[in-house]
């Protein structure tokens, strides 16, 4: 095995490919505290929750009532054979008290011990960060219990306990909480265990003790210690800590306790049951730490009580050869190979693994150093697998060739692991398919479908910003400024990224030529993440660090510039943007992933679609398992080539119908290839079409009104006089909310003609060659049910013709999407017209909370902060809000159309929890981007376990 430390492998792993998006049903049950407490924490430990904060703040003077007694039991115990908790009890033991409890309960070798509740952190934090009514002595009848398991007690200086003092949440949060080993130590304690096991394993266990307590319960800086430490190893020309004599040790032990004085002006606390005391509290408190609740943010985690503290008998791998200490998952969590994977270090403590100062052993320097203690390992993973029927992570301890277990908990995994175990877990009858379904994570199938960088921890120091993660993947390229550029130098063979200011439809080119793209505006819907996740193109959003002048065609961030041409990468996962070339890994695709997807297909109710806009994308999605188009966008097609593109503007200028139909029939025959290409590669699924969305001024070419009537005069071959009157004439306020969708429809007619003709004309084409055609004709932005009939009416029209004409038949759908809230309250009129509708939750968001996905980006990350929101609701669906106009519309426009079709086509679709929330409503179908059908198939079959 590599030298590196698989501690710190595995924290990479949890960098790069982020947790799921938990659903926590905890019950928050918070209620008013009393006292704040005077107590001072040291400020790189901990600080105020934000509502104790508020409470002083508004309420200095008023006297808050102790919290209410309680009987409920606080302090749980477990030891070999038996407990007083399970694996069932997470949220209130915490993972790992939890697993203690049930190791312990099913005959594993677990030190005897105790566990402080999540509820008891929660009452220490209302009372103002003071131990409730009961606790203490509720600790320490729990100690007795331990004391009189082991035949040892706390601070006997004849026969000492020491123990160890570990936090737990009810999920895991690694590193995240501190932790105090070999508490219990003082002068007279030490004498005695140097008596019973040796002066060095006494003195080095001293040592690390003042170390450890000094940072995580004093505040005393590690490095105050690590100087001293370093500082005699290099006096007396050694290179390893074990190297240090016993003597050696003690004068290192008289150095700490120095670092007391100087640091905090007081002695080292030597009374063991005061060090308890500290430490429960300090693990209490580093429940509000910085870290912890950085790390809860990022990775959505609320709802949780506090944190559990685990008080437990020390054993010690640093007691000689025949001692050491490890971490190993049961599986590889990489590639999920049935093999044993881990770390070994022989005379050591747990710290030295996790902290990389000695150079690890892979696990066959134990089977040959201690073969029994390896054997009864080995069982015990078996048995953990098979109980828990998952791969697991475990640290243990071998004290004199004996084994000891200290934790156990559901191992984090790459994506190719996941599946691999999943898969191999159901042939190995351990779980059902059910069961495996849940064991893979919907973020565990994006790593599978997009490039990954090779080592994340590499480009750490070239980090220079950070946006919106908007669209997964890594890239790397040579930085331009503009659409054209990227076409430019793409087609020289060239790996670029698109850095802009903002993306609009007029950089689809460069967009689609570039490796990955850079916007310093737009949130998680804007147009770049929409198009980039629709490709499956790496993409960064919203770098508000980032300013862009394009005209200089150079980008700063901070004090950093990047010129065209410059070498960058960005991570799509995490939003991060790096300086220089770093190297990618491509997708990792394997034969478990088909067999484990049909497992997804068999267990899941809701129908799965994709939103593609041209035939390659079709394709894409027929081959991740799309049931269809649930999303065809009729406008992205106009900018495939300057023709068509021209043919647009020259419609958007025409002043007269006749002019206007002139230009459309320019049009008419790209729109009828491409849809001849879509209905070809999705021969037999169904295909929903939406006519022209957005408004007009989209397709005029960007810059100042000059450069914009210059170019369209060129396209159009207007005066300059005409084209300006008509740019001003098209002009609008707020055009999201103006002259687009069915509006355009209505007032030029002919624009829907010509877009239902090539429909069709396409449709019976294909069905002339043998093709199963089945179009569905959606009808966007329905307000008002009037609207959506005088649309219906337009497209039977022309169907009625076109089959007359050809004497070929097809069946089709006419449906709308639901994307005014309006049209929700009303989907029982709507649905009188509808035979299908599908719900834009894009845009009815944006108008449910009256936000503007282009400007949210200003506001939502304080809203997010401040706890105003708890999700992106662009990104996750607001279920409470947004959710329930979904809801209602379904159930009142299948009271008037039982047989009607309903799904959804916006960014939701491809989200885990929304779908869900659909599938709970019984939706028909969802509809996501082409590379997150995995994924939505995924999260459909998990939402029907």
């Amino acid at each position: 095995m590599a030298s590196s430390s698989l501690l710190r492998q595995v924290s990479m792993m949890g960098e790069e490919f982020p947790a799921t998006i938990l659903r926590l049903r905890n019950n928050h049950n918070l209620r008013v505290g009393s006292r704040l407490s005077t107590k001072k924490i040291p400020p790189h430990k901990a600080i105020k929750p934000v509502w104790l904060l508020a409470r002083a703040t508004l309420a200095p003077t008023v006297a808050h009532p102790e919290p209410t007694p309680t009987t409920k039991k606080r302090v749980f115990t477990f030891v070999k054979g038996r407990s007083e908790g399970n694996k069932s009890m997470k949220a209130l033991l915490g993972g790992k008290g939890a697993n203690l409890a049930e190791m312990s309960s099913i005959g594993l070798s677990v030190p005897p011990g105790l566990t402080i509740s999540t509820e008891a952190c929660q009452d220490y934090q209302l009372a103002g960060k003071q131990f409730p009514d009961g606790l203490w002595e509720e600790i320490m009848d729990a100690l007795k219990f331990v004391e009189e398991e082991m035949g040892a007690k706390l601070g006997d200086s004849s026969n000492p306990l020491l123990l160890s003092v570990r936090s737990g949440a009810a999920i895991s949060m690694p590193g995240m909480m501190d932790t105090v080993l070999n508490l219990g130590l003082n002068d007279e304690v030490v004498d005695g265990l140097a008596k019973k096991s040796g002066e060095r394993l006494a003195y080095d266990s001293y040592r690390r003790f003042l170390d450890m307590f000094g940072d995580v319960v004093m505040g005393i800086p590690h490095s105050l210690f690590e100087e001293k430490l370093e500082k005699r190893k290099i006096t007396l020309g050694l290179k390893q800590d074990t190297e240090l004599t016993a003597s050696d040790l003690k004068q290192l032990v008289e150095e700490y306790k120095g670092v007391y004085l100087q640091a905090k002006g007081e002695e080292f606390p030597s009374d063991p049951k005061k060090q308890l005391e500290l430490a429960v509290k300090a693990v209490f408190d580093s429940w509000d730490s910085s870290r912890a609740i950085k790390y809860r943010s990022i990775n959505q985690i609320t709802g949780l009580r506090g944190t559990a503290v685990n008080i437990q008998t020390m054993v010690f791998g640093n007691m000689g050869n025949t001692s050491g200490t490890g971490v190993l998952f049961t599986r590889d969590p990489s590639t999920g190979e049935k093999k044993l994977y881990g770390e070994f270090l022989i005379n050591a403590q747990g710290e030295d693994v996790v902290a990389g100062i000695r150079t690890p052993l892979d696990l066959e320097a134990m089977e040959n150093a201690m073969p029994e203690a390896y054997k009864e390992l080995v069982e015990n993973c078996v048995i953990l697998e098979k109980h828990y029927k998952d791969m697991m992570d475990i640290e243990f301890t071998v004290q004199e060739k004996r084994l000891y277990m200290l934790q156990c908990r559901t191992g984090k995994r790459t994506g190719k692991g996941a599946v691999k175990i999943a898969v191999d877990m159901v042939n190995e009858g351990l779980v059902d398919r059910r069961s495996a379904v849940k064991m893979v994570e919907p973020q565990h199938l994006d790593q599978l479908l997009h490039p990954q960088f090779d080592d994340p921890s590499a480009y750490k120091d070239s980090v220079i910003a950070k946006g919106l993660p908007a669209s997964p993947g890594a890239a790397v390229g040579q930085v331009v400024f503009n659409a054209e550029d990227a076409e430019i130098w793409h087609a020289q063979g060239k790996s670029v990224i698109l850095v802009r200011t903002e993306t609009s439809p007029e950089d689809i080119g460069g967009m689609n030529a570039a490796a990955g793209i850079l916007t310093a505006r737009g949130g998680m819907t804007s147009h770049a993440a929409v198009v980039a996740r629709g490709w499956g193109k790496c993409c960064v959003s919203g770098c508000s660090d980032l300013r862009v002048n394009e005209d200089e065609k150079v980008a700063y961030v901070a004090h950093t510039t990047v010129a065209e041409g410059d070498w960058i990468s960005l991570n799509g996962s995490t939003g991060e943007v790096i300086l220089g070339q770093q190297a990618l890994s491509p997708p990792h695709l394997s034969g478990d992933l088909e067999v484990f997807m049909s497992y997804a297909d068999e267990i899941r109710k809701i129908k799965v679609m994709a939103n593609a806009d041209t035939p390659e994308d079709a394709l894409v999605a027929r081959g991740n398992g799309a049931q269809g188009i649930g999303l065809c966008r009729t406008e992205h097609m106009f900018f495939a080539s300057d023709e068509r593109i021209k043919a647009v503007r020259k419609m958007i200028m025409a002043v007269t119908e006749e002019q206007r139909k002139k230009a459309l029939d320019l049009l008419l025959p790209y729109q009828r290839a491409d849809f001849e290409g879509i209905f070809r590669a999705m021969d037999g699924l169904p295909v929903t079409i939406r006519l022209l969305d957005p408004p007009l001024h989209e397709f005029l070419p960007e810059g100042d009104v000059d450069q914009i009537v210059k170019q369209v005069t060129e396209d159009t071959g207007m005066n300059e006089d005409d084209v300006y009157m008509r740019i001003e004439k098209l002009s609008e306020v707020n055009p999201m909310l103006g002259f687009r969708g069915c509006r355009l429809g209505i007032a030029y007619p002919e624009l829907t003609e010509m877009q239902v003709l090539a429909i069709f004309q396409a449709a019976i084409s294909l069905a002339q060659q043998g093709i199963t055609v089945l179009p569905e004709i959606m009808v966007p932005l329905i307000g008002t049910p009037q609207e959506l009939a005088h649309q219906v009416s337009l497209i039977r029209e022309v169907a009625k013709k076109t089959f007359s004409e050809t004497g070929v038949t097809i069946n089709y759908k006419v449906g709308t999407m639901i994307e005014i809230p309006r049209a929700a309250l009303v989907a029982d009129e709507i649905a009188a017209e509808a035979e299908f509708f599908s719900f834009g939750t894009n845009d009815l968001t944006q108008m449910t909370f009256g936000y503007s996905r282009d400007d949210v980006g200003k506001f939502l990350p304080i809203y997010l902060a401040k706890g105003i929101l708890q999700h992106d609701p662009f990104e996750v669906l607001d279920q409470k809000g947004v959710g329930q106009l979904i809801k209602m519309a379904t159930e009142r426009g299948r009271s008037a159309r039982p047989d009607l079709k309903i799904g959804i086509c916006g960014e939701h679709g491809g989200e885990p929890s929304s779908i869900a929330f659909f599938a709970a409503i019984e939706l028909d179908y969802v509809s996501c981007s082409p590379f997150r059908v995995p994924i939505a198939r995924l999260a459909a079959a998990q939402a029907a376990v």
